[in-house]
């Protein structure tokens, strides 16, 4: 069969992406990407150190980071995004910056990180106040909250699993679970963080239960990715996402929340 007379296939544009070599959840950051973007994915060198702030400092070294990106740079994505919390928070907001200004000097275009995305999103909702949930020990955890300290955010409850391997087995059960725990105060959102820690579909259910915006990891990475080339995040329900001149008709309600019935967005009034 002759596919000439198709002329194609499309321009995608691209989004360079260097995440951690443990990282197993290329296919959940690709859920939040529209059909006419691609990810070029690329991993930091294999350490054998399990998940800790050694590990973050390690696979977040700027010469690490400047390989990883001249590779990526080949295929001519228009940002760079470093996919990794703890990677990205462990230097505090100075060391986020350099992060920043290492890729973009060696990639020649704008670059962010995950804990910077994840500001820039609690800057968008004007969330000051949030719940944290990590599947981190306790040290990675705290060095978490004197980051988002440090850029005047205030932690009012929290939750973590003190997991150091695995993370990217943990069932959204377990994310939810923790969710109850850690909102206890009065936030504004709550914050999932790690991006090796599967959040996609249970952010519907914990936003509609908890009648907050909830942000993940990987859902502030691509939308601030996204967002730099002027392009919207998909997702379902999501507040970070929804965007005000939406006409989507809205769907009956549930009776429970729960992964497998995703809320409708009229569950979600009291904080759009």
């Amino acid at each position: 069969m002759d596919v000439s007379f198709l002329g194609g296939p499309q321009p995608q544009r691209g989004i360079g992406v260097v995440a951690p070599f443990d990282f197993a959840l290329d296919r959940e950051l690709w859920r939040w990407v529209p059909d006419d973007v691609s990810l070029r994915l690329t991993r930091t060198p294999y350490v054998p150190v399990e998940v800790s702030l050694d590990l973050a400092r390690l696979v977040s070294e700027h010469e690490t980071l400047r390989e990883a990106v001249q590779a990526l740079s080949v295929s001519e994505p228009e940002v760079l995004a470093y996919a990794c919390t703890s990677g990205s928070f462990v230097g505090g907001l100075a060391g986020e910056r350099a992060m920043c200004e290492a890729m973009s000097a060696a990639g020649e275009v704008p670059s962010l990180t995950t804990s910077g995305a994840l500001l820039e999103a609690l800057d968008e909702l004007g969330a000051a106040r949030i719940a944290l949930v990590t599947p981190y020990t306790e040290s990675v955890t705290q060095a978490l909250e004197e980051y988002l300290g440090e850029a005047g955010v205030t932690v009012t409850g929290r939750a973590f699993l003190g997991l150091t391997r695995h993370i990217w087995k943990v069932p959204y059960r377990s994310v939810v679970d923790m969710a109850r725990q850690a909102v206890v105060g009065a936030a504004d959102a709550l914050f999932i963080s790690c991006t090796n820690l599967p959040t996609y579909d249970a952010i519907p259910q914990l936003e509609a239960e908890l009648r907050m915006p909830v942000l993940s990891a990987n859902q502030v990475t691509m939308w601030s990715a996204l967002r730099r080339i002027g392009v919207h995040a998909v997702g379902p329900y999501q507040g970070l996402l929804l965007q005000p001149e939406s006409t989507e008709p809205a769907a009956p309600p549930v009776e429970s929340a729960s992964p497998s019935h995703p809320p409708q967005p009229e569950e979600q009034e009291g904080w759009t």
